[in-house]
């Protein structure tokens, strides 16, 4: 069996700063951006790896959720502690110079970890820890 990981959902409580995140910070390209119901989706993700995406997407849109399961969500979210998620790559320094000087929120700058390995940190506009790991 070969899986790839095709899609991930982030959630987004402000598209137009997400994306501007996103695509103008990280340099993913924009795939789809949709609206309905007042919502708006917005999948973006590498140009080089096409098969890989990152779903932004309004928070709390389970329609199972209480208003006590959804009022914890913005909670979590405004603290930080939601969502994260982990990229990578071959020039870790110059990618974090890239994104800081986008005026990211800088979670950690480059460090060496005691688990072995090289990495730094952001928020984006919602709030999820976006960590970069440098490769190879």
């Amino acid at each position: 069996m070969s899986l790839i990981i095709h899609q991930t959902f982030l959630p987004a409580d402000d598209p137009d700063e997400s994306l501007s995140f996103y695509r103008d910070a990280l340099g993913f390209e924009v795939r789809n951006d949709v609206a309905f119901g007042g919502n708006r989706w917005i999948t973006v993700g590498p140009a080089d790896q096409p098969q890989t995406s990152i779903v932004l997407e309004p928070p709390a849109m389970d329609p199972g959720l209480t208003g006590d399961e959804r009022r914890t969500i913005a909670e979590l979210m405004a603290k930080g502690s939601y969502a994260t998620i982990v990229l990578g790559t071959a020039d870790l320094d110059g990618t974090f110079e890239r994104v800081q000087a986008s005026g990211a929120d800088v979670v950690q700058e480059p460090i060496d970890q005691p688990y072995g390995v090289r990495d730094c940190a952001f928020r984006d506009p919602a709030g999820n820890l976006v960590r970069i790991n440098q490769l190879g």
